[in-house]
């Protein structure tokens, strides 16, 4: 339960933060684990590290524990370490009295007070600066602080879930993250799969997050085909449940011609059909969308062929299209038969050697 306005979660974060129990876990060995774990140390008060890849749902995982802790009851609070400037953080967190600074006109109690008898969730631990890592080391040692002008200590009883995608052990040995408030807050770790390294659970949150979308937005839209969900399967997907839910939020708001997947970003490649085509620079929305389906459906086609050993019918019967609809859409993308291809190859080596 949420009820300050820092902690809530607004527009496209929504839909990763709360996720269904079969959503957020899924099927896959890693995230089975991961939630086996989880299950075990939400009925503790140990402080929990959760790891891993940006927008892989350490949040989600976060709130999950919470819901099933003995803290539940109270609030969950968040604090971004990272989007908050450091000299403004320590009253974020800790609260001020009233006189405390310039403009201070009435007291603030801070994010931990609002913790109290629930979850204080501090993502992207690794951020916050090294004077306030000193504060936040005394807190977490007893549970007490002092509002910035105060002249007295508070004490609050909270549960305690940090996050962080940088790699903290670095940080420690490199002297920008204090090794005593690492060892306070790294007593049980939990480290979240990529998207990549759980494919099959990505069209159950395709659909989820569509599902979310069109009851965010008022929306109808269109179910992802079969041939949608397995490209989607096959990217690497950089950004991880973030970016997805990213790219289902265009689906729903601009309809099946939108891009799903961030193309034209540097690092973020394929893993499954091949390389990525830079997006053209110049060029209409509808013309440069139309091109990235065609793509896209070109890919899938190329795929199913080589699993189904260039067999056309049951290549059709795959997809779930007419044996004619396929022949159309092979000569549509203008992909060879294999016969062709290596024909093609043949004659390609035949005059590599007369050459040599």
């Amino acid at each position: 339960m949420v009820t300050s306005n820092s902690t809530r979660i607004s527009g496209l974060a929504r839909s990763t933060a709360v996720l269904q129990d079969d959503v957020l876990f899924g099927n896959s060995a890693a995230m089975a684990a991961v939630r086996v774990r989880a299950d075990r140390i939400s009925k503790t008060n140990v402080p929990v590290l959760l790891t891993g890849e940006g927008g892989t749902g350490k949040e989600a995982v976060a709130r999950w524990i919470h819901a099933r802790s003995e803290y539940a009851s109270g609030d969950f609070v968040k604090v971004n370490c990272a989007a908050i400037p450091a000299g403004l953080l320590e009253s974020e967190l800790f609260g001020y009295e009233k006189g405390a600074f310039t403009g201070a006109k009435t007291p603030k109690p801070g994010r931990v007070e609002l913790a109290d008898r629930g979850t204080l969730f501090l993502d992207e631990i690794a951020d916050l600066d090294l004077n306030l890592q000193s504060k936040l080391l005394h807190f977490l040692q007893d549970g007490t602080f002092s509002r910035i002008g105060d002249h007295f200590e508070r004490k609050v009883n909270a549960r305690i879930i940090c996050a962080c995608n940088k790699d903290l052990e670095k940080e420690t040995r490199e002297g920008r993250f204090r090794e005593d408030l690492y060892y306070r807050v790294h007593v049980f770790r939990l480290t979240m799969p990529p998207l990549r390294d759980r494919r099959d659970d990505i069209p159950r949150m395709a659909e989820y997050f569509r599902q979310q979308y069109e009851k965010e937005f008022e929306m109808k839209s269109e179910s992802f085909p079969w041939e949608m969900l397995e490209y989607l399967k096959s990217l690497a997907w950089a950004g991880n449940i973030r970016e997805l839910s990213n790219g289902v939020a265009r689906y729903v708001l601009l309809g099946p011609e939108a891009s799903m997947h961030l193309q034209a970003q540097p690092g973020r490649t394929r893993s499954v059909a091949g390389p990525v085509t830079s997006v053209p620079a110049r060029g209409s929305f509808k013309r440069i969308a139309k091109e990235a389906i065609q793509e896209m459906e070109k890919n899938v086609i190329l795929e199913s062929l080589r699993a189904n050993k260039w067999n056309r019918r049951k290549t059709a019967q795959a997809l779930k299209i007419s044996y004619r609809a396929l022949i159309y859409r092979i000569r549509d993308a203008g992909l060879a038969s294999r016969r062709t291809m290596n024909r093609q190859n043949r004659q390609s080596e035949g005059s590599a050697v007369q050459a040599d």
